[in-house]
């Protein structure tokens, strides 16, 4: 009992300060849910969710400023579990920044008091209890804690130095994603099946990865990261229990950053979920599943690179043409982003598995700005809503079709979008284009021509479909026939929406025409993980 009251005690609660505003903002807002009135709720849980996400984000930057605290690792516990250097505060405050735009979304609603979300959940689509609970005006808030809880384990993720503790960050910030894919307002059988296959697949992938935690734990008889790094440097050839324990880790990893083959999840989630979770969800899930799968690469098992580098060239190769291939042939808005974000996975991956510092200066760079760039591109998406020829609003927008001469509709939406497909796409002056350059100069510079080589040319493939996309808003004319649902047309909202899409927009333009100081900034990160 001692020890464990002593291993609680040696706990360094102050460096825990991000993670516990989260998670405890998540519990009160649970609290919230079941004793503040309901007409009070919404309030009281966006200003609690904002302030949560901020607070977090503003201790981990003092914390990440000071140079007594940043000098050299700290673990958090005694067992080691969690440990806070440079690179784990860099990707909390990533997270903390996707998310705080994020939220903004997610708290937004237009003018007539519609949001993304069903006013009851537990209601059968189109039933009559699902009538009566909208015209009731019902709003789903308990949406606002799952967030903070998915968050809180987005924190924890890139912070784990052990497997079980990664494991459990896991489930922390998957199962909340579960449900919240699930809640969409419009749609509700689409965004139920995205939920179902999100929560059958994820639980698969999980599996996978607590099986290969408990092979690699019977190679090496270590949990902690460095721990079995250590062992894995004293095995003399290829143990074949440790590899495939660590293949089985990577699967999982790389299930939830959509990488080729375990990809399958990402379409129908980002085109079920509701657009609002699915920004957040993008750019988040993205920054935390790189995190601990850099983690796991550059700490856990850097004696077996030439064994495992020829599966993750593989992964790469596939996950860019994958997604290059099928995002050139979708018609739907949201499905062409999943297939963007695929091909994105990948070309982060090239960064990733070069284990040089300039690789990994380009990864991180290029999560940060791809993470707030997707937040603001579903935000326009989630203002984008379908008008019939009465005028009468409906659900969103996504069809290509409905596009269709949006630049003379809403002319500012529409030119706010193109520049964010112009950094997806990776055109110069954008982050993307820096980005890119940073891990393409990786690459070929460690010799890696096959995945520079891939990447370039899947990064001038997708560039058709995103200017397809500018071509249809801006040049194309009307349609013969109205698009099924009405036109897309930009919608008034509270303004939420609108700041978070203007956040994401300059830090979008400021990287790409001026991104020495942070590619300095990030390279020295590198440097204290490859030297």
């Amino acid at each position: 009992m001692s020890s464990a009251s002593d291993a609680f005690l040696s706990l360094d609660w102050g460096r825990l300060a991000p993670v516990l505003i989260v998670l405890g903002a998540a519990v009160a807002g649970v609290l919230v849910e079941a004793f503040v009135p309901r007409k009070a709720r919404r309030p009281v849980q966006i200003i609690l969710s904002l302030l949560a996400v901020v607070a977090a984000g503003l201790v981990t930057l003092m914390m990440a400023l000071d140079p007594d605290k940043r000098a050299v690792p700290i673990s958090l516990s005694s067992a080691q579990s969690l440990t806070l250097d440079p690179m784990a505060m860099y990707l909390q405050l990533a997270v903390c920044a996707s998310a705080l735009l994020g939220l903004l979304v997610i708290a937004d609603r237009t003018v007539q008091g519609d949001d993304a979300f069903t006013p009851q959940a537990a209601s059968v689509p189109g039933s009559e209890y699902e009538d009566q609970a909208r015209r009731a005006g019902l709003v789903q808030t308990d949406v606002y804690p799952l967030v903070l809880f998915a968050t809180g384990g987005m924190l924890l993720f890139p912070a784990a130095r052990d497997l079980l503790t990664m494991f459990v960050a896991l489930e922390v910030l998957s199962l909340p994603l579960y449900l919240l894919s699930g809640l969409a307002r419009h749609r509700r059988l689409l965004s139920q099946e995205a939920s179902l296959k999100y929560f059958l697949l994820g639980a698969t992938a999980s599996a996978f990865f607590l099986f290969g935690c408990a092979w690699v734990y019977g190679a090496t008889g270590q949990l902690t990261l460095t721990g079995i790094g250590l062992q894995t440097g004293q095995h003399l050839g290829m143990d074949p229990i440790l590899l495939v324990g660590v293949i089985l880790i990577c699967v999982g990893l790389l299930f939830k950053v959509g990488a080729v083959p375990f990809h399958s999840w990402t379409p129908d989630v980002y085109q079920g979920a509701p657009t609002p979770i699915t920004g957040f969800m993008a750019a988040c899930t993205k920054i935390a599943a790189f995190g601990a799968l850099l983690r796991v690469l550059y700490s856990m098992v850097p004696t077996l690179e030439w064994d495992i580098t020829p599966a993750l060239w593989t992964v790469a190769i596939l996950t860019m043409v994958v997604g290059t291939v099928v995002g050139v042939v979708q018609k739907d808005i949201k499905r062409m982003l999943a297939y963007s974000a695929i091909a994105h996975a990948g070309f982060i991956l090239t960064g990733v598995v070069t284990f040089t510092s300039e690789g990994l200066t380009g990864s991180l760079f290029y999560l940060f700005t791809y993470g707030l760039a997707t937040v603001g591109g579903f935000g326009v998406i989630a203002l984008i809503r379908e008008v019939d020829a009465e005028g009468h609003m409906r659900g969103e927008a996504t069809s290509l079709d409905q596009w269709r001469g949006l630049g003379r509709r809403s002319p500012v939406l529409a030119s706010v979008f193109a520049i964010f497909l112009l950094t997806f796409a990776g055109i110069p002056l954008t982050s993307g284009f820096v980005g890119k350059f940073a891990v393409f100069a990786a690459a070929f510079g460690e010799g890696a021509w096959a995945l520079g080589l891939v990447g370039l040319a899947c990064s001038a493939v997708a560039a058709f479909f995103y200017f397809r996309v500018i071509v249809v808003m801006f040049f194309a004319g009307e349609p013969a026939e109205p698009a099924r649902g009405g036109l897309g047309v930009g919608v008034r909202t509270q303004g939420l929406t609108q700041v978070a899409i203007t956040v994401a927009l300059i830090a979008t333009l400021v990287l790409g025409i001026v991104p020495g100081w942070f590619l300095d900034f990030t390279g020295d990160l590198s440097l204290l993980v490859v030297p």
